[in-house]
């Protein structure tokens, strides 16, 4: 079984290079789930339906799961409801982006 506060941890490396902000902090993490032994799905959005960076956070979000121990498999499904806005940042990611 992996240990999935391990996997949101190492998702704290996975940067949106735009904003200089984890994908963690930023709210665009929505859920992460084990539906089968080793195989985890991270399910997130991003910060605009067109992200430049779509490809590459994807990317990254991938390969920072697998790095945590016991992971097998990876699933990466970006959803776009609910929509992301400021609200779901951590107050820290606010702070830094100057919405407190």
């Amino acid at each position: 079984m992996v240990d999935l506060e391990q996997v949101r941890e190492a998702l704290t490396a996975v940067f949106d290079p735009e904003l200089n902000l984890n994908v963690v902090e930023l709210g665009l993490v929505y859920d992460l789930k084990e539906p089968k032994d080793g195989d985890v799905v991270v399910t997130m959005t991003m910060t605009t339906p067109g992200c430049p960076m779509h490809d590459s956070i994807s990317s990254s979000v991938e390969w920072a799961v697998m790095q945590v121990s016991g992971v097998a498999g990876v699933r990466v499904d970006v959803v776009w409801d609910p929509p992301w806005s400021p609200d779901l940042m951590t107050d820290d990611a606010k702070e830094k982006l100057g919405y407190l």
